[in-house]
């Protein structure tokens, strides 16, 4: 089957106007509820009041969007250092404690032989 026959067309609706979209049908489900989330912050943008076209309340939208994603891998990149770097330290300490349980077994052991 050719990718062109495996997208289905399908219709959205974003802040009251339809569009006609071919996509994929394994990601038909995600389209439309991205759909959904664009109409939403569109509507929010439009409902502050001034009149905007529908240009720019969508380029507005988009960097909304666009600013959040950032944010959010931003913070994604941050847990990711903190996570190696909380592992870097766990593997320290663990270092550490195995360092001195293996002198104080050697100092047990060398009291042990002197005893007896």
């Amino acid at each position: 089957m050719t990718p062109a026959r495996e997208n289905t067309q399908l219709t959205v609706r974003i802040l009251g106007r339809d569009y006609q979209i071919s996509c994929p049908e394994k990601e038909r489900e995600a389209l439309l509820a991205s759909a959904e989330y664009l109409s939403k912050r569109m509507s929010n943008i439009q409902k502050k009041g001034k009149t905007l076209g529908m240009e720019r309340i969508a380029v507005m939208a988009a960097l909304n969007i666009a600013r959040d994603l950032i944010e959010n891998e931003k913070k994604q990149y941050i847990g990711s250092i903190d996570n190696d770097f909380e592992q870097a330290i766990d593997q320290a300490i663990d270092s550490e404690v195995d360092e001195r349980l293996q002198q104080l077994r050697l100092k047990i052991s060398n009291a042990l032989e002197a005893k007896g």
